[in-house]
């Protein structure tokens, strides 16, 4: 799939999650084998742009994969704005998020709350192309609630306005995460426009990923949700659209150690105080579908400091190791 001139090398992209795709966590997933990985959003509103969480949002040196972030606002202007300085700060591509369905960003009409003006849509679209000489790409749900399913009003809107990629999660904003995403509006839409459409919204197994792709003709998919704590799940679906290969579940040694670079990245990029807050929830994903993790997740969130959470983590995989060592001799 082609985003203006860059062309992804698999159709595979991490949806951008506030607080979750940090440059660590972005990184790591374009190692397990997503062709992108779109960063947290950055609110269209210069007075949070000098606080230090949007500084770190914006802090792209070296970084591997193209550079997109994604922006959230209902004023033009300042959407415009909002995407020259991040341009500035050297991002390749800009998102448009109007699907975020949370209350707090709902209640400012930004996020999908935008869906219910279309006209204001336009406006917001032209201002950010017009701005940026990168690509601009847009995320959006199928509506506002499944009464007002508009996904393909507002598709070819975006396209005239002269958007490069789409990305369509499968439910409405009154649907929230609830009940299962649906895929004949994406279908519909991918239908409808000639940019790239990108399919979101329950693709947690290689299975599903190639259903969706096969149902929607989406030309690629966004994996958001399925991502935490297992990022080997590109891998795993990569492996299974290019080479029909059964998904292979990683070693308990490769999640140790992909386990412990991820913690180390965290505590390195935000500092040990936050760092060690910010691990608290990865490691709870990591670990949350083994039984015997729950003791050691209770003990690991009243850890305080980086070199105890990556010893505890060393002595937790170091025992699991043993006891598989000790299960197969057995």
């Amino acid at each position: 799939m082609q985003i203006g001139p860059y062309k992804l090398d698999t159709p595979l992209i991490l949806a951008p999650m506030a607080g979750v795709t940090d440059r660590p966590f972005r990184q790591l997933c374009l190692r397990m084998g997503a062709g992108m990985a779109v960063s947290e959003m950055m609110l269209a509103n210069p007075e949070t742009w000098d606080t230090e969480k949007s500084k770190k949002r914006r802090y792209h040196a070296d970084e591997a994969g193209f550079r997109s972030v994604q922006i959230l606002g209902c004023d033009p202007e300042l959407m415009a704005q909002a995407a020259r300085l991040n341009v500035a700060a050297d991002a390749q591509i800009i998102d448009i998020n109007m699907g975020c369905p949370a209350k707090k960003v709902n209640k400012k009409l930004a996020g999908s709350a935008l869906l219910q003006d279309p006209a204001l849509v336009r406006d917001i679209l032209q201002a950010v192309v017009a701005a940026v000489e990168v690509p601009v790409t847009l995320k959006i749900r199928t509506g506002w609630d499944p009464e007002h399913r508009n996904g393909v009003e507002i598709a070819q809107l975006a396209e005239q306005a002269g958007i490069q990629a789409l990305t369509v999660h499968g439910r409405t904003r009154a649907c929230l995460f609830r009940g299962e995403a649906e895929y004949d509006t994406i279908k519909a839409i991918k239908q409808a426009v000639s940019i790239p459409v990108i399919a979101n919204g329950d693709i947690d197994s290689v299975h599903k990923a190639r259903q969706v792709l096969a149902y929607t003709g989406a030309d690629a998919i966004m994996i958001g949700r399925a991502a935490q704590g297992q990022p080997w799940i590109f891998r795993q679906i990569r492996q299974y659209l290019e080479q029909n290969q059964a998904p292979t579940a990683p070693s308990l040694e490769e999640v140790s150690a992909l386990v412990l670079e991820h913690i180390s990245a965290l505590h390195h990029f935000y500092g040990e105080y936050q760092g060690v807050r910010y691990a608290r929830k990865h490691v709870a994903w990591y670990l949350e579908k083994l039984l015997e993790s729950q003791d050691f997740r209770r003990g690991f969130n009243a850890l305080v400091t980086a070199s105890a959470q990556l010893d505890a983590l060393k002595y937790f995989f170091d025992t699991q190791q043993h006891n598989e060592e000790q299960t197969a001799y057995v």
